[in-house]
């Protein structure tokens, strides 16, 4: 069944419940359970960074057993950045080690008076003086407190000084390499004063079918790693995306000003695999070992070994600010972990001051004497520098796209590109009209890890499309046709997954129709948990935490006007050179984008508007939320 812990810092008290089953049943666990909680325990138009949030962290339904990549953890709240639905994800071991210390989720409310952390070990929680780590970056954080309490084997997620000085997309990071990026969860982490979570486990997790679970769990993992996707990334790990976007001339460069590197080979997961690699590693669970490890040999002694780069991250540096230096992009991912930034968002944000500078909007005087010049490396690191101690112009751009545009006289959305309030993401979909749905449409604002079915890249046949996403699809990526049913199928996908606790680079629409979905994930949950759901159940699993996103949305003010790209995606188009010829000089179509949208909500059971039926929510049982049954 597993355990929720409400901790209130402000009062200190900690509260212990069992997850009811009809909870567990209806949203599984992870994002699933945080989102239900999201929506039970914020109230409409709260601060974001002040007591009344919550911070949600949780394992899912399948994290720490015999289930292919079940090592996510997800954090939850109400987004600083966007006011909206904030959810970040996160690979390693820290979930797992939750279970085993006897917690599934954690519910912190409130704000200390001096800085904290929690220690939980096997059903115990306490609250710690962190006076002694605050300042210190998330490396040193979790060392000092493994030696604090005299364990190596402690799992501990923390904030670096950005969350501490609420740079508002702060993230939160455990061990080397795994950052729960987006949204900003780790600016809620310092807004209450909670510098880490530590946690150590020695209690096992029961498994209701043992011997059946570790035979399908083998079979599965076979299904997985004979994918060719999955063993590209287990030699390159998620740079060898690059490979696929680069000559698809389908990447945002220079804010949006061109969509592809001119000089890509510099930053190539070969040369990567070359200059600064050493070998691979895994999460808990999982046999892909897609996470690269890497020397920088410049760094401080303690410092140089590191884990990634990831695609998004290298991909925002890289094409965003023109950046082809594969130094400066190694040396500005690492610092940035370190300051537990989210690099993809601080990316975007000095996009958009580069191209203030350019047009001539913003000047050396705003600047602190910067030239922002696109691929200026030295001036490109100082600027991530500056962002990230909020310094000068770094503590405009700390505040987010809304905020920052609302405070530089001139900035405006041509520039500021966003969706919901998180900035676009660093790849350019004016070329493909299913990724384009995905990213307006995405409960978080401007998202790749909401739905993202990158199989849409591949022209497999029509038929072959219908199968994995339930109705007529196009085989041109660059088609409307038929793109809602991609984007309504994933997003139950990635919905359910997140609820389970596995990594989404082992789903079916993100990799290869091969891999696992519904089907295969229906068995897999018998096998461990004894819940018995059909393929179908499972996809109406997904649907429902889908919709109480889009319901907690909706009560923070948002409707049908907050789902679509920015305007420079209608009005301006690609480059006419760079890419392929079907990439090059198009734009998104406006009438052809409202048609996908209508039936997308009409896929989901939704009104012109994006708001959920009363039937649809009748048949979800979510038409009597809040329902406070956690």
């Amino acid at each position: 069944m597993g355990k929720i812990a409400y901790i209130d810092l402000s009062t200190g008290s900690i509260v212990k419940r069992e997850i009811p089953l009809k909870v567990r049943k209806m949203f599984f666990g992870g994002r699933g359970i945080d989102m239900y909680l999201l929506y039970n325990h914020v109230k409409p138009g709260i601060d974001a960074l002040g007591p009344e949030n919550v911070l949600l962290v949780s394992g899912g339904l399948l994290t720490g057993t015999p289930a292919p990549g079940a090592g996510r953890t997800h954090i939850g709240g109400k987004s600083p950045i966007s006011g909206i639905v904030g959810s970040s994800n996160m690979g390693g071991f820290f979930s797992a080690e939750l279970r085993f210390a006897g917690f599934d989720h954690l519910v912190i409310q409130g704000r200390s008076e001096r800085p904290v952390y929690l220690m939980i070990h096997n059903d115990q929680i306490e609250i710690k003086d962190a006076g002694s780590i605050w300042g210190q970056d998330t490396y040193d954080t979790q060392k000092m407190i493994r030696e604090a309490e005299g364990d190596e084997e402690i799992k501990v997620m923390c904030i670096g000084p950005a969350g501490e000085k609420l740079v508002r997309f702060a993230n939160v990071r455990t061990g080397t390499k795994n950052s729960g990026g987006r949204t900003g969860m780790g600016a809620i982490m310092g807004s209450k004063n909670l510098k880490a979570i530590a946690v150590r486990g020695t209690q096992g997790i029961e498994v209701k079918h043992p011997q059946e679970a570790l035979d399908y769990y083998q079979k599965i993992n076979q299904q997985i790693l004979s994918a060719k996707g999955t063993q590209q990334l287990g030699r390159y790990g998620t740079p060898m995306i690059f490979r696929t976007t680069q000559p698809l001339g389908v990447i945002r460069v220079r804010n949006l000003q061109r969509s592809y590197i001119e000089d890509p080979e510099a930053i190539m997961p070969e040369a990567i695999d070359r200059d600064y690699a050493i070998g691979m590693t895994a999460c808990f669970g999982c046999s892909v070992h897609c996470r690269g490890k890497y020397r920088l040999k410049d760094m401080p002694e303690g410092k140089q070994y590191a884990e990634g780069p990831e695609y998004a991250g290298s991909l925002s540096i890289a094409g965003l600010l023109d950046c082809s230096d594969l130094k400066t992009l190694m040396t500005v991912f690492h610092e940035y972990n370190l300051k537990g930034v989210d690099v993809v968002e601080a990316s975007c944000m000095l996009a958009f001051a580069f191209e203030l500078f350019e047009k001539g909007i913003i000047n050396e005087e705003m600047t602190g004497g910067l030239k922002l010049e696109w691929g200026n490396n030295e001036v490109i690191a100082e600027m991530y520098r500056r962002v990230a101690e909020r310094e000068g112009l770094g503590d405009i751009l700390a505040e987010g796209m809304i905020r920052a545009m609302a405070r530089i006289e001139g900035a405006t959305p041509y520039y500021g590109l966003h969706i919901k309030g998180l900035a676009a993401i660093a790849s350019d979909e004016r070329a493909t009209p299913a990724l384009a749905l995905g990213v307006a449409t995405a409960t978080r604002g401007s998202d790749h890890l909401r739905s993202r079915p990158t199989i849409d890249f591949f022209h497999l046949p029509a038929a072959v499309l219908k199968k994995v996403f339930g109705g007529p699809v196009s085989s041109d990526f660059t088609s409307y046709d038929g793109k809602s049913y991609e984007i309504y199928f994933t997003e139950r996908l990635y919905a359910l997954v997140d609820a389970l606790g596995i990594c989404k680079f082992q789903t079916r629409a993100i990799m290869s129709p091969s891999v696992p979905s519904f089907e295969e994930y229906a068995p897999l949950i018998y096998n461990i948990t004894g819940l018995e759901f059909t393929p179908s159940e499972l996809m109406e699993v997904g649907e429902r935490i889908y919709t109480i996103e889009r319901m907690f949305n909706i009560r923070e003010g948002l409707s049908r006007k907050d789902d679509y790209l920015p305007d420079r995606y209608y009005d301006e188009k690609t480059p006419a050179t760079g890419g392929m010829p079907l990439t090059r000089n198009v734009q998104m179509d406006r009438v052809k984008f409202d048609k996908m949208l209508d039936e997308y909500y009409e896929l989901h059971h939704w009104d012109n508007q994006g708001n959920p039926l009363p039937e649809r929510l009748e048949e979800l049982g979510l038409d009597k939320e809040p329902s406070h049954m956690l």
